[in-house]
Formats: C-alpha cells, sequence, structure tokens
C-alpha cells in the first residue's frame, strides 16, 4: 500500500531516543525547529506533536505549529476510519492536556498501532488502546477522491458552521432572538417538543445559554444535515449547501442549490439535482451557488445591520468548500465578492512631458495668469496667442520625441546581437 510523503520522513526517525542526563539528541531537537519552535534547545520537552509537525513540514506539510497534542483534533479533516498515516490523537487519564499524537498505522480488535515520538522516549511503534482515540485527521489538501467515503464531511460541515456561527447572542435587531452557536430558541423549542409561552421562555432561554455540545450536534444532524440531503453531494457542494441550509432554511436553501445547478426549482433534492450537481464542475456551481446567496442577501431588510457579516461568510464558505475541491490545484486564491474577473495589465509608465493631461493643464493655467501679470511688466499678451504657443510647444515636443523614438530603434537594431522571438506569456487570476 503506498504512504503518504510524510510518512518517508517520519519512518526516518524510527529509534531516535532522548540523551539521559545533561545531552541532547540533536535530531530531536531538530524536531523541534521544523514544527516551528526553534528555541527549544532540549529533549525533555513533550516531543510527540514536534514529531509530527516536522514529519509534515519535511513532507511540504503545515502542521499546527503547536506543541500541544490536542491541537490536532482542530487541523485537517476528520477521518470516520483508519488511513495508512493519519494523525492519531489520543487521551491520557483524566487530564485533558494529556495524551500522545502520531501516525495511525493499523488496528486490531482492541488497539490501534501508532508511529510516534516520545513514546517510551524514542520514535517508535506503539500499541494504544482504541478506546483513548479522540479522533484521526487527514491534511485537507491531500483528500483524494478514494478517500471521501472515508471524511467525516458531517463533522467538517458541522466544524465550520459552529465557526460561523459564533456562541451566544440576543441581540434586538436578530429576527432569530436569541441564538447559541445558530441554534435559534425557536429551533431548540422545536427539537424538544416544547411550547415557548410565558411560563417556559425564561427557562429555555436559560437552558440554550448551557446546550451541550451533543445536542447542539445532533440539532445539525437531525435539524439540517439529513433534510439537505448534503452527504448525497460532492464534499465541496455539500459543505456549501449545509451552511446555505443552516442560514437560509433548509427549503430555500434547497431552490438556491438547485437554481445554481440549472435544474427545476421545487425545492426537493432529488436525483435530477444530484446528477445535474455531480455532472458540472464544484467550482462553478459553488460560485454561482454564492452569487445566488449574496443576492439573497442584500434583499433582506436587516442586511444595513448583519450584511458585511453575510458577506464574509459566503466568502470563507467559498473558500472552505473550494478546499475539499481535489478537482482543483492547491495554490493560494484570491476572493472576490461576486462573478470572475481579469486582471488587467497595466499600462507602462511615461514621461510626464508627454502627458496631453499635464500640458493642457498647464496651457489652461499660462493663458489665465499671464494675461494678468503682462499690463504688470509693460506686455499686452492675450490667452489666445498663450493657447497658440503652448500648442505649437506641445507639437515641438512630440516631434522631438518621435525622432529622438526613431533614431534610438534605428540605433538599436544595428546593435542587436540576437534574434527577436515569441515567447508564450501566462496571466495568472
Amino acid at each position: 500500500m503506498p504512504q503518504p510523503a510524510w510518512m518517508e520522513a517520519a519512518w526516518a526517525e524510527l529509534g531516535q531516543r532522548e540523551v539521559a542526563g545533561a545531552g541532547d539528541n540533536p535530531r530531536i531537537v531538530a524536531l523541534y525547529r521544523d514544527a516551528g519552535h526553534p528555541g527549544q534547545r532540549h529533549d525533555e520537552v513533550a516531543w510527540c506533536a514536534a514529531f509530527v509537525g516536522a514529519s509534515l513540514k519535511r513532507a511540504g506539510v503545515t502542521g499546527t505549529g503547536s506543541l500541544r497534542a490536542r491541537s490536532y483534533l482542530d487541523w485537517g479533516v476528520p477521518l470516520a476510519s483508519g488511513q495508512l498515516g493519519a494523525i492519531a490523537v489520543f487521551s491520557r487519564g483524566s487530564d485533558a492536556a494529556a495524551g500522545p499524537v502520531g501516525f495511525f498505522l493499523d488496528r486490531d480488535q482492541a488497539s490501534l498501532f501508532v508511529l510516534g515520538g516520545n513514546q517510551g522516549d524514542a520514535v517508535t511503534v506503539t500499541a494504544l488502546p482504541k478506546e483513548r482515540l479522540l479522533g484521526l485527521r487527514w491534511p485537507v489538501a491531500d483528500v483524494t477522491r478514494a478517500q471521501y467515503r472515508d471524511v467525516d464531511l458531517f463533522a467538517i460541515a458541522l466544524s465550520h458552521v459552529l465557526a460561523m456561527e459564533g456562541g451566544w447572542t440576543d441581540d434586538p435587531y436578530d429576527p432569530g432572538g436569541p441564538t447559541n452557536f445558530g441554534v435559534t430558541l425557536a429551533t431548540l423549542a422545536a427539537h424538544r417538543r416544547v411550547a415557548i409561552d410565558a411560563g417556559s421562555f425564561t427557562a429555555l432561554k436559560s437552558e440554550l445559554r448551557a446546550i451541550t455540545a451533543a445536542e447542539v450536534r445532533d440539532i445539525y444532524e437531525v435539524r439540517y444535515w439529513r433534510p439537505s440531503q448534503a452527504a448525497k453531494l460532492p464534499p465541496p457542494i455539500a459543505l456549501m449547501h449545509f451552511d446555505a441550509c443552516v442560514n437560509h432554511g433548509v427549503s430555500a436553501g434547497s431552490r438556491l442549490l438547485q437554481e445554481a445547478a440549472g435544474v427545476e426549482v421545487d425545492g426537493e433534492i432529488g436525483p435530477q439535482t444530484q446528477a445535474a450537481v455531480r455532472g458540472a464542475p464544484s467550482a462553478q456551481i459553488i460560485a454561482r451557488y454564492a452569487d445566488l446567496r449574496r443576492a439573497r442577501y442584500r434583499a433582506l431588510p436587516h442586511f444595513w445591520r448583519f450584511g458585511r457579516g453575510w458577506l464574509a461568510r459566503v466568502d470563507r464558505t467559498v473558500k472552505a468548500s473550494l478546499a475539499l475541491d481535489v478537482s482543483q490545484p492547491k495554490g493560494p486564491t484570491t476572493m472576490t465578492d461576486s462573478k470572475d474577473t481579469a486582471a488587467t495589465p497595466q499600462a507602462p509608465a511615461k514621461w510626464w512631458g508627454e502627458s496631453m493631461t499635464i500640458w493642457g493643464a498647464l496651457i489652461t493655467a499660462a493663458s489665465t495668469v499671464i494675461p494678468a501679470l503682462g499690463p504688470v511688466i509693460g506686455l499686452d499678451i492675450t490667452g489666445e496667442m498663450v493657447r497658440q504657443v503652448g500648442g505649437q510647444a506641445v507639437q515641438a515636443v512630440q516631434a522631438i520625441g518621435g525622432l529622438a523614438g526613431t533614431l534610438l530603434t534605428i540605433f538599436g537594431r544595428f546593435r542587436a546581437t540576437s534574434r527577436i522571438e515569441r515567447r508564450p506569456v501566462t496571466l495568472q487570476l
């Protein structure tokens, strides 16, 4: 089975061990450096995350830059099952900050086999109990189509939505009223099948503020993920669609997706819509979907208050969605508000004396000032005379410039030693 590039770097450190006493293993110190902590000089500091970060960096993949093992729980994309080379994060006892991180190799019924650093003070392969596993992660840029089935898309989409929604808010201008993690009071009441009235309002509001992560996940899965049919869409579009269904409502989000895909708009994401979405480039569908969302936001009466945040949300969702599109080349992208725009080539700079605008301004000023000052010094000069002289000066300057350019062209041609050739020019947007 082929292994990811970072595993080659990880295997190269197998057997490296801390130096007992006052000395330090330079290979372990180098792990700190490559993981982004060059100031760390001693191998006694916990270095399992440094081993992971350095191995990723040496393969051209950016890690978390942290020496905390659990920092990798918020990195990359979650996997539903083990993949060779996946980053595996484990707990250790009751300490939330403790626990190792390493690279998944294999598993049996009771354990996961992990290549990791600082395992027994060395880089070793260790069996860790599967019940201590906190999560398996994979670099976003390295997700392949074959791995899509093992990527927990709902976890990715939910993580994005929660980042967009934030925590507790009770803005009087927000028609949704009290909201926590994007869950409104009405949504919580409907999920729990209780009515909102004078007797229950205060208690429900208090419970919304204290809502658990498990209930938040359950609400989003039951009320948005499943009804939106996002799991049946390509991952990039699934993320965009899920975010839209949360923010606009499932029915409205579904209609926006159908309009973006160019199919009949009935609010039902059935086989026809799914086929149309799969048959078009994901980036194209996402761009259309984003434009439709922006237009919808701008039509809302509260756009004056929330519009900037809404549009920023669309931009961030587009970026997150395209990060899951393995059909697109990986690299920096520039966000625009809506439609694609081509870069406009800049005209070469020119000498100010060639500018008709500057000459026109000078002549206009002179034709006003000189006639007024002329009588003071004994000269009778009219504005028309100044404009005529100025026009002749411009023509003279242009003639001299043209003659100089012609002479330089002839001189340069006689000096040339290489033939002129055409070369392809690529304009990267």
